[in-house]
């Protein structure tokens, strides 16, 4: 039996740091605190990765609103995924309770109530939080083919169509874009012009302009447009010197997983490919939390998990850290977990084969410890109460502590939504994303090609009328035939939908030449000249 003494002044040691660091808790052995072993992960070790798990309502969020606001007291931004809206608390200070005041004082901690500089984010606007949102061409194929659920063949289609609007300087801002441009390819007037490259199957076009409808009657179209996220705006200071956090309010959106699990994706990949290379540095410039990672990796085919783990793995290097947030460990696939060097584990349950192989495999990742049965432990742990393994200054990890976490300073749980959209308007973001911009691009180019002028988006959003196209009209109208390729559209849901094209847009301000338009619109942007568009698909971007 370890010696309660020895344990404490081990732990201390093994944890101890000479620079900055994020404050977890502190050890427990057979149920003893102790306030002088601080398990604590050295702040300029955030940018090698961590992971979060546990079974649900064991303290999962709590811990990331932990690390989050001591990340922004170091002057750390940070981005979240707030699924239900509980990091919603962050801007408020904690309200202590008994269960609070007891916490503190067995950890020995001195604690100041103190909310964070939040900035909160909606997917197109829908919910609290500034607009968020990216083009389809900015997406690439390969994300959007992830949330099409798209095969092999239709994913490698689907490249050919974004390689050839590229080449032929047809920006792809919306879904409307992306339908037109498919349409034309497989009419007679563009059947031929893919031939050179691999040509496009007309079975195929018509399978993915059917999965795009079923995207559209989702309200998906509302994520793709302009003016498309810069990250900048993610990367912010407060006045007083703190890391802003940004917030992604999904709440509105939490029944569409796929689409909100890869658009996290998209933003990773858009830091992979902006930010510079600078090595380690004392304090990352950004550190990202993954909620719900298990969504990004469900069907997941093998080469975007090789993508992913990629991307995670470079990653370092510019700067920022990555965190897994989700149940299980095996949720994340073993080429990415190997990249992750903290480890926050709660409770896991064994109530299934599965949460019992699930279990065994956790164990096995973690040092060898003669301090816990770690099977045993990892199935009694209460809430609040975690498994931790970080790695230390010198890049060796810790020894595995039970861990009693300390509260956060900010108040736990959601606050009112009405305060939520009120701080996001309030922000000086709000007059940059809120109103849509709609500049000439594919749709307009393709009707200027075929000598028809496209219909015009109403500078007014009329109210929704039985009488108004669904998604499969707009589908049918855009020429699709027999001799082009045969699609049969679902029939357009009873309930009728608000709008069938793209919500309006303000107007851009240059109404010239739309390819010259297009052409200032990306400047700086490097020259697709392969069909490969960097990470993800995307195109590079110089910025």
């Amino acid at each position: 039996m370890t010696d309660q003494g020895e344990f404490g002044t081990r732990m201390a040691a093994a944890y101890a740091a000479t620079g900055a660091t994020i404050d977890i808790g502190r050890a427990v052995l057979d149920g003893t605190v102790h306030p002088e072993a601080v398990v604590q992960v050295p702040t300029a070790m955030c940018n090698r990765h961590g992971l979060i798990a546990g079974a649900t309502g064991t303290g999962k969020t709590v811990t990331l609103q932990l690390l989050a606001e001591q990340l922004s007291a170091q002057g750390v931004p940070v981005f979240a995924a707030d699924i239900k809206g509980d990091l919603t608390g962050l801007v408020q200070p904690a309200t202590p309770n008994d269960k609070v005041t007891a916490r503190v004082g067995e950890l020995g901690l001195s604690y100041a109530p103190t909310g964070t500089p939040v900035q909160f984010w909606s997917l197109g606007g829908q919910g609290p939080g500034v607009p968020i949102r990216a083009t389809i061409g900015g997406f690439g194929p390969q994300l959007l083919s992830k949330v099409l659920g798209a095969n092999e063949t239709q994913s490698s289609s689907l490249a050919l169509v974004f390689y050839y609007a590229d080449q032929k300087g047809l920006p792809l801002l919306d879904l409307v874009d992306l339908v037109d441009l498919l349409t034309y390819l497989t009419s007679d007037e563009g059947k031929a012009e893919l031939k050179g490259i691999g040509g496009l199957s007309s079975a195929t076009a018509g399978v993915l302009l059917r999965k795009l409808v079923e995207l559209t009657q989702q309200d998906a179209e509302a994520f793709f447009g302009e003016p498309e996220v810069t990250i900048d705006s993610l990367i912010r200071l407060a006045p007083d010197g703190r890391g802003v956090i940004n917030c992604l309010e999904l709440a509105a959106v939490q029944d569409r997983p796929k689409l909100f699990s890869t658009f996290l994706m998209w933003l990773l990949a858009e830091l992979f490919e902006s930010l510079p290379e600078v090595g380690d540095l004392e304090r990352p410039k950004l550190v990202f939390f993954f909620d719900e990672a298990h969504l990004l990796f469900a069907d997941a085919p093998k080469a975007f998990v090789e993508q992913v783990a990629q991307t995670v793995r470079l990653i370092r290097s510019k700067g920022v850290g990555v965190f897994f947030v989700t149940q299980l460990p095996d949720d994340v696939p073993d080429v990415v977990l190997a990249q992750l060097g903290s480890r926050v584990q709660h409770a896991l349950r064994a109530y299934t084969p599965r949460d019992a192989k699930a279990l065994k495999a956790a164990v096995s990742t973690y040092p060898k410890t003669d301090d816990y049965d770690l099977e045993e432990v990892l199935t009694q742990l209460g809430t609040g109460e975690a498994i931790v393994t970080v790695l230390a200054e010198d890049g060796a990890p810790t020894p595995v502590a039970w861990t009693r976490v300390r509260p956060p300073q900010s108040r736990i749980g959601a606050v009112d939504p009405a305060e939520v959209d009120g701080l996001a308007r309030a922000s000086d973001l709000w007059a940059t994303y809120a109103t849509e911009i709609d500049r000439p691009s594919a749709r307009e180019l393709l009707a200027q090609k075929m000598g028809v002028a496209p219909p015009a988006a109403p500078e007014v959003a009329p109210e929704p009328s039985a009488t108004d196209p669904s998604p499969g009209d707009l589908v049918r109208d855009s020429g699709i035939d027999d001799d082009g390729f045969a699609i049969e559209v679902p029939d357009a849901p009873s309930k009728p939908k608000a709008r069938s094209q793209p919500k309006p847009k303000a107007k851009a301000q240059d109404d010239g030449n739309p390819i010259v338009d297009f052409l200032k619109s990306r400047e700086g942007r490097a020259t697709v000249n392969t069909v490969v568009r960097g990470v993800f698909g995307m195109m590079k971007k110089g910025r």
